[in-house]
């Protein structure tokens, strides 16, 4: 089976997080059951050429035009992508796009539509109704049609269906089945070795959604206890903070046992996971974080808001703690205690072992993976019971290369 999976964007410092992260993992658990999978991307970021592989998975990468700057990650697109689109898709078997407001995986989902290529879209918790003006201009011109012409829309929990189906015309959204994020299975980390000072992550967007100042904010709890104690910020600023987190470290006493590390590659992030001792992500929206789900993955222990989307699952497994959090109020000494309760040597090896056996079982990308052909064999079997379009394009809305606008909206990490 040949797929195509689409994503908006790739970069060095991988700025776009969740989506490509899932992209990736999804193309290279395809092509180990021999399909043949490819991501098409926009690149930005990269000095000379653009890769053609990204850890293992062939990539067919386009320039990012940024050609509405404000509205940053939904105002880029290629044209070069846009004009080549008929002829990838001609020759795949699926097309698979990680669907957004945007003038990329909008207009490619509207063209194998139009095509009347198997589609299968992934929402990743980006779509969902909205006030803003432009947004909902866009699903107007586009995005409501494309939701019912799909084969599938894949959702992450019953929420996010819910929240898409509002967005889609009333009882038109294409059949919806729930995918989770998967990941590769990794051997556990070992234990810390008598004497190292306990090390605290974070590892994700440095942007407000993600919460990075309760980490923060956590450090004076846990140092009262641990003066020892290191805390390592690490992914891609996105946000401009983190320079604000470390001012606010700074300010609170403690800006001695922080580390600001930037954006790692994916080698790196499981090198700061098998040397941590507690992960810590306080989002409050996180659908499904593909970040926690690694962390689980080597037996590291996590702390996660009770508003994400795995939080049943850490909490049913043992995996970590759950802390209540304010979007709008100081929420550090919840996550510090519940980072103290990790960094006790009983309750972190449980937590550890509870962790890996959660991925193993639940969230490997094997599994998913079988959740997911199973979604395409249905996809291809519908699209080919039904009537050839008439022509190059069947009739539509405003069409791929009509105008179609951003709306803003967060990507999932």
């Amino acid at each position: 089976m040949k797929v195509l999976h689409v994503v908006t964007l790739h970069t060095p410092t991988h700025d776009f997080g969740g989506p490509t992260r899932v992209a990736l993992n999804l193309c290279r658990g395809l092509r180990a059951r021999g399909d043949k999978a490819v991501l098409v991307a926009l690149g930005d970021g990269f000095e000379g050429e653009l890769p053609r592989e990204v850890d293992g998975v062939p990539v067919r990468l386009f320039q990012a035009r940024h050609v509405l700057p404000r509205f940053e990650v939904s105002g880029i697109t290629s044209p070069a992508m846009l004009a080549g689109a008929r002829r990838m898709m001609r020759s795949a078997d699926v097309v698979h796009v990680h669907l957004m407001r945007d003038l990329v995986t909008l207009p490619m989902a509207l063209i194998a539509a139009r095509m009347g290529r198997p589609l299968v879209l992934q929402t990743h918790g980006m779509i969902d109704p909205t006030e803003k003006r432009v947004a909902r201009a866009v699903d107007v011109l586009g995005l409501r049609w494309v939701l019912g012409k799909a084969d599938a829309v894949l959702h992450l929990t019953a929420k996010e269906r819910e929240l898409t189906a509002a967005v889609a015309e009333p009882g038109r959204m294409a059949p919806a089945h729930r995918l989770v994020n998967g990941v590769e299975p990794q051997s556990m980390r070992a234990a810390a070795a008598p004497g190292r000072p306990p090390t605290v992550l974070y590892c994700a967007r440095v942007q407000e959604g993600k919460r990075p100042r309760d980490f923060i904010a956590a450090m004076p709890t846990v140092l009262a206890k641990h003066p020892e104690a290191r805390f390592v910020l690490a992914g891609p600023d996105t946000g401009a903070l983190a320079d604000d987190m470390l001012a606010l470290a700074r300010s609170l006493g403690v800006g001695h046992a922080v580390e600001y590390v930037g954006a790692l590659d994916h080698a790196g992030v499981l090198e700061r996971l098998r040397t941590s001792d507690v992960y810590v992500l306080p989002s409050v929206k996180d659908a499904f974080s593909v970040s926690v789900l690694e962390s689980m993955s080597v037996g590291l222990p996590v702390v996660v808001t009770r508003t994400s989307g795995l939080a049943p699952d850490v909490a049913a497994a043992g995996a970590g703690r759950l802390v209540d959090s304010d979007p709008g109020a100081d929420n550090g000494e919840r996550v510090g205690q519940a980072v103290l309760e990790l960094l006790e040597p009983a309750a972190n090896a449980a937590a550890s072992e509870a962790a890996w056996r959660l991925v193993q079982d639940s969230f490997s990308i094997e599994a998913v993976v079988d959740t997911l052909r199973g979604v395409y064999e249905q996809a291809t079997r519908v699209v080919s019971a039904r009537p050839s379009p008439s022509g190059p394009d069947a009739a539509g809305p405003a069409g791929p290369a009509g105008p179609v606008a951003p709306g803003p909206s967060t990507p999932a990490s």
